[in-house]
């Protein structure tokens, strides 16, 4: 075997760090989709139910730490992003960013609550309507979380589904009636779809257009801030 010499090409381009759901069939292929080209995405995963209840949520928080460590080590980082809306509410938003940052080194972190947030604000929303797959007791907490933020859910609708494989699987046109009917129960001024394994980014575009106010998705939100983080304003 002969050693023939190499070069080293070092990577500028700006790098999120993304921890996903064991359970999340969805987001990968929307992230990509949603984030600019070239910014770079790398994944990890924390164990997670096979059904979505404030236990199986709260119980991720005793792997986040874990799941950060399995990062390349030595890689800088522009931002990490938990994947998980009804998580980061349960859990806490803070709380969230802090077990991160004891696996990673990790200046900014986001998840899609902050990021739906930060949205709203950046629009001056206050009154959104919600679609969600969640059970009821879910779904309520994500609300108060929103209402301390003062951001009032005046609409909701949900599918009532807490099997993860079955959220994934739910088709595009469900989503879009039910975006419809919440926009028909209050008229919000902007609609949000809420949940990462929930397949939304194909009828955003279309859906802004016909309801005639934004409407946000869990992955849209969360791609924007993460992009929004990796490039600051000058």
């Amino acid at each position: 075997m002969t050693t023939v010499p190499y070069d080293i090409e070092p990577d500028t381009r700006p790098a999120i760090g993304l921890i996903v759901l064991q359970a999340d069939e969805t987001i990968e292929d929307e992230m990509r989709a949603l984030l600019p080209s070239d910014i770079r995405l790398l994944v990890s995963r924390v164990p997670s139910g096979l059904s979505v209840t404030p236990e199986t949520l709260s119980e991720m928080a005793g792997h986040l730490t874990a799941a950060a460590t399995l990062f390349p080590r030595g890689m800088r980082f522009d931002a990490f992003g938990y994947a998980c809306t009804s998580g980061a509410a349960e859990i806490g938003r803070e709380r969230v960013a802090e077990l991160i940052r004891q696996g990673a080194c990790a200046k900014r972190v986001t998840d899609p609550v902050t990021a739906l947030i930060a949205a709203c604000r950046d629009m001056g929303v206050k009154r959104i309507g919600l679609v969600s797959p969640y059970v009821a007791e879910v779904s309520d907490r994500l609300i108060g979380v929103l209402a301390g933020e003062g951001i009032e859910v005046t609409a909701r609708v949900t599918f009532d589904e807490a099997e993860e494989a079955r959220v994934a699987r739910i088709s595009a046109d469900s989503v879009r009636q039910a975006a419809r009917q919440v926009m028909s129960q209050a008229s919000p001024e902007a609609v949000f779809l809420s949940c990462t394994n929930l397949r939304t980014a194909t009828i955003l575009d279309d859906l802004t257009a016909e309801l005639g106010c934004p409407v946000m998705s869990s992955n849209s939100v969360l791609a924007g801030h993460l992009s929004a983080i990796c490039r600051p304003p000058r």
